[in-house]
């Protein structure tokens, strides 16, 4: 009978009774951006690994914003030690971000579990950086900062409550039935007893991005040299054959300002020792030297698990983790020691001998690889959340001792999460799908981090050619033979188009330099979705799925994207071509676009269809863009050069040339210049330029100006 009553008292208890209801108070922490705690969020997140201090003069200097979301249509709940989140979406509301995606740009309508791992060919939110940060094209952003496995219903969970509900039909008789009715929510599910949310207004999605960076310290400023061209070389290379590769490289006149090397530059890999391989580099620091004084900037390659065979081992051992990776140990990051032992050995070994960089691999995940989520960390940090960290840890601990030393690196990484926007790394995989690689470097720009769609191989010259391409308008233009041994000249018969590119990014790179400072100062993207850019308004078609009892039997709608071009800098956008594609359509934003080769009228707020031939990877230039380019130099070097000043189209406009000295941190001093390019209109109407050197000034890269109207 007691049995009885107790069951029945259980029943009659509401169901809500046993959730608690968590009430959000928003608070103001820089112009534009609000925090509200949700439970008691974990002692660990993104911002207490990052260190990263926010711009807030910068991010003062924005337009002022209200809160951008209704307040009461925020809920958060903590039931059973996890945290339920609920954000208000409108009917045409878009969602862009929620990690480095490689197939698709629009998210809502998509179920993630955003989860640090490599990318295994689906957008599922396993991804290399899973990064809790979404974009709305209603003109904000939302941060969930929680170093967790956040699973995402991005416009799928229909709730009885809903405001707006959808109405029941009849799959039998109804056109209209679908098999995702619309939702009007964003929902979320923490794995812990609180969360911080943060909240990014706009009033653009542009501004929202930007002050997420902002937020984040602003984004890298990489050392001049970093914007050069990289070539890795096979693994088990010694300092006599990176030696003839460079000697080959000058040999072909081709512009070369970094060497990789791979495992095989230390005496044990897979685990590490992070110390050279006497065998085949018997003396780094005269290799170091030799390769400085051509002009070559070494970055190394290695992973984080400690090797028992080196002096690194026995220090280390006693804040390592619980399970060993390739019999490795595994350091906890988490702690100072560990940062201290291992900083002390990569200086010893690596940066005090002129080292400029790293490549940071397999911090990310392949689960049979990484540590499992059972480990224990010495530091009391989980396993879940080591994971979703521990690429950012590496990236801080690198960039620290980089910046002690006053000077800038640039560097590869296989992980990163949020708040690491001010970190010089760019993430990099094993997936090698062209066109998939575009869709993550547009993807890139909403998140914070930036990507690169290396070159390693190829079946064609058409195909080699076309990655090529692209990478030279990418973050890092480089080529990984680690495996194959590929060369720029690997398929003669496009060796001249290939030079022809390479020479390009050279030319680019006051353009890209200064799209960087903008990065860094102001909080913009370098490559960016052309969703952010303003005047992109594409129809976004949704086509009907054809009912298939094997196929689709649920009829499910497609979604048109435009993942397939993307804007480089102010004012330039981009449109590859792929393998076998000899024709493609190129969506403009409203104003008049130019072509950049020859600064022809190319269309104005148009779709265009482009047939440009295999030399050439389409490119158009806003009206009034400015584009400072420099002579093709195959080395980066303290040379002051000259500087062509093109100008496209009829517009009025000016531009800041960002200079300094390209690898100190000195400019967070104040120590840089901006020039400004301003071109106007004399009496006549013709157009004429001027340039404005802040007086006092001097440069450090360039000793005269040439204006080229390309527009005629």
């Amino acid at each position: 009978m007691q049995k009885i009553l107790l069951l029945v008292f259980l029943l009659s208890v509401p169901f809500f009774t046993t959730m608690a209801q968590a009430p959000l108070q928003w608070n103001q922490i820089a112009a534009g951006v609000w925090s509200a705690k949700a439970g008691t969020p974990d002692k660990v997140n993104f911002y207490t690994v990052t260190g990263v201090h926010p711009k807030t003069e910068r991010l003062s200097s924005m337009a002022s914003v209200e809160f951008p979301l209704p307040k009461d249509e925020i809920s958060a709940v903590i039931r059973d030690g996890k945290t339920y989140l609920r954000f208000p979406l409108t009917k045409d509301e878009k969602i862009f971000g929620l990690g480095l995606n490689f197939k698709t740009v629009e998210q809502r309508g998509r179920i993630l579990r955003l989860h640090v791992d490599h990318y295994g060919g689906q957008d599922n939110g396993r991804t290399h950086a899973p990064v809790p940060f979404y974009v709305s094209s209603k003109g904000y952003g939302v941060l969930i900062n929680a170093a967790r496995y956040i699973d995402v219903w991005v416009g799928t969970a229909v709730r009885k409550d809903s405001k707006n509900p959808p109405v029941a039909r009849d799959r039998n008789t109804d056109k209209k039935w679908s098999s995702a009715p619309y939702s009007d929510n964003i929902e979320m599910l923490v794995p812990a007893e609180g969360t911080e949310i943060i909240v990014f207004g706009g009033p653009s999605m542009l501004d929202a991005v930007r002050r997420y960076n902002l937020y984040n310290g602003g984004g890298c400023l990489p050392p001049k040299w970093g914007l050069g061209f990289w070539h890795r070389t096979p693994t088990r290379y010694t300092d006599k054959q990176v030696a003839e590769e460079v000697h080959q490289y000058e040999q072909h006149k081709f512009p070369l300002t970094v060497i990789g090397l791979e495992p095989g530059w230390q005496s044990k890999s897979y685990p590490c020792t992070y110390e050279w391989d006497k065998s085949r580099f018997p003396n780094p620091e005269g290799f170091l030297t030799d390769m400085k004084q051509k002009g070559i900037n070494i970055n190394l390659w290695f992973n984080p698990y400690v090797s028992p065979d080196g002096e690194l081992y026995d220090k280390i051992l006693p804040y390592t983790a619980t399970h060993t990776v390739w019999c490795g140990v595994v350091p906890d990051y988490a702690m100072a020691e560990t940062n201290k032992i291992i900083g002390d050995h990569f200086m010893k070994h690596t940066i005090s001998k002129g080292v400029s960089g790293f490549k940071m691999d397999e911090n990310d995940g392949y689960d049979n690889w990484l540590w499992p989520d059972v480990t224990l960390f010495p530091s009391g940090v989980s396993a879940e959340q080591m994971r979703s960290l521990y690429a950012m840890m590496m990236q801080k601990m690198t960039t620290d001792l980089y910046h002690k030393q006053n000077t800038r690196t640039y560097g590869l990484v296989r992980g990163s999460n949020a708040g690491a926007s001010s970190f010089p790394y760019v993430i990099y995989n094993d997936y090698y799908n062209h066109p998939d690689f575009i869709t993550a470097l547009i993807n890139s720009s909403f998140i914070g981090v930036l990507w690169t769609p290396e070159v390693r191989s190829s079946k064609t010259a058409e195909e080699w050619l076309r990655r090529i391409q692209t990478v030279c308008f990418s973050p890092i233009a480089m080529i990984d033979a680690w495996s194959d041994g590929t060369k720029p000249w690997s398929f003669p018969e496009v060796e001249k188009q290939v030079q022809e590119m390479a020479n390009l990014r050279m030319q680019l790179i006051p353009y890209l330099y200064t799209s960087y400072a903008d990065y860094a100062f102001d909080g913009t993207p370098p490559a960016r979705a052309m969703n952010l850019e303003e005047g992109f308004t594409p129809q976004n078609i949704i086509i009907e799925g054809q009912l298939s009892s094997t196929e689709n039997p649920y009829a499910t709608a497609l979604k048109r994207e435009v993942k397939d071009q993307f804007m480089v800098g102010e004012s330039m956008l981009v449109a590859p071509l792929f393998t076998g594609q000899q024709t493609r359509k190129v969506i403009l934003p409203q104003g008049k676009w130019y072509d950049f080769y020859t600064g022809k009228f190319a269309g104005e707020g148009e779709v265009i269809t482009v047939t440009p031939g295999l030399d050439i990877i389409p490119v158009y230039v806003k009206d009034g863009g400015i584009i400072p380019m420099m002579p093709a130099v195959t080395k980066i070097s303290t040379e002051k050069l000259p500087v062509e000043i093109r100008v496209y189209g009829q517009k009025e406009s000016s531009y800041n040339l960002y200079d300094d000295d390209g690898v100190s941190f000195d400019y967070e001093n104040g120590k840089f210049v901006r020039v400004v390019l301003k071109v106007s209109k004399d009496k006549s109407g013709k157009l004429k330029g001027a340039v404005s050197i802040p007086k006092g000034a001097s440069l450090w890269s360039y000793n005269e100006f040439k204006w080229n109207f390309m527009t005629k």
